[in-house]
């Protein structure tokens, strides 16, 4: 039976290829291990292996992983990757590093309200609905650069890139178009006439089933949950 080590080497090499067949470094890629189920241990596991980033879908699930890890604190960059509620956005903002899935302006008001002042400012996404799904949490595209212009104004937070979670799809170029059009909304902001500060350098799409599709078409950040822990158990 492959390890939680022997499954991030075939993901690391699974980023490499890709990355090669992209033309880009194989280090221009983050992974984002993601613990969506998964015990302390199984993430200690990973830390053990290497890995520094992990994610977390739920918040209490999240905040429990980071109390029971709390010897690996200064070690580890902890993101919030599932949806938010406005009122867990204190103990979210005190807690994480990351948030990488901000989908209105309400959850960022108070991200940046409750971030502690000792703390450096809080890193975060805009999660864009960019498949236009009814059952996804996002923004709508066309609402992304009035929000990140807000965003990018608030002193405890950090706004660094896209996020985005596409539907799925069956085949490499199908996967690729949603990513694309990801990319060309992230180079739309980048572009003149935008102010989102010098490190708007993040888009975070794919996961298990399309990071090739999602690294060919620029994703800098990858997470991955099931290739590197195994398929979850029944709820």
């Amino acid at each position: 039976m492959a390890t939680i080590l022997d499954n991030i080497q075939h993901v690391r090499r699974r980023i490499a290829e890709a990355c090669a067949a992209a033309q880009r470094p194989a280090d221009s890629v983050e992974l984002v291990c993601v613990g969506k189920t998964r015990s302390a241990d199984e993430i200690r596991a990973a830390f053990d292996a290497g890995e520094r980033l992990f994610g977390e879908n739920y918040v209490q699930e999240g905040l429990d992983k980071i109390a029971a890890l709390a010897d690996l604190r200064s070690r580890i960059v902890w993101h919030l990757i599932g949806p938010l509620q406005s009122n867990k956005t204190r103990a979210v903002a005190a807690a994480f590093d990351w948030v990488d899935s901000v989908d209105r302006l309400k959850i960022a008001e108070r991200l940046n309200e409750h971030r502690p002042p000792d703390l450096p400012p809080l890193q975060i996404c805009l999660q864009v609905n960019i498949s236009g799904e009814a059952s996804k949490s996002g923004l709508p595209p066309a609402e992304v650069a009035a929000v990140a212009a807000a965003v990018a104004a608030m002193p405890r937070l950090e706004l660094r890139g896209l996020m985005a979670i596409p539907a799925p799809a069956v085949g490499l170029e199908a996967q690729r178009e949603p990513h694309r059009r990801l990319r060309e909304l992230m180079n739309t902001l980048t572009g003149a006439g935008h102010r989102l500060g010098h490190r708007f350098d993040t888009l975070s799409i794919g996961m298990s089933d399309d990071l090739d599709a999602a690294i060919l078409e620029g994703a800098t950040m990858v997470r991955i949950g099931t290739a590197i822990f195994g398929a979850r158990p029944p709820a």
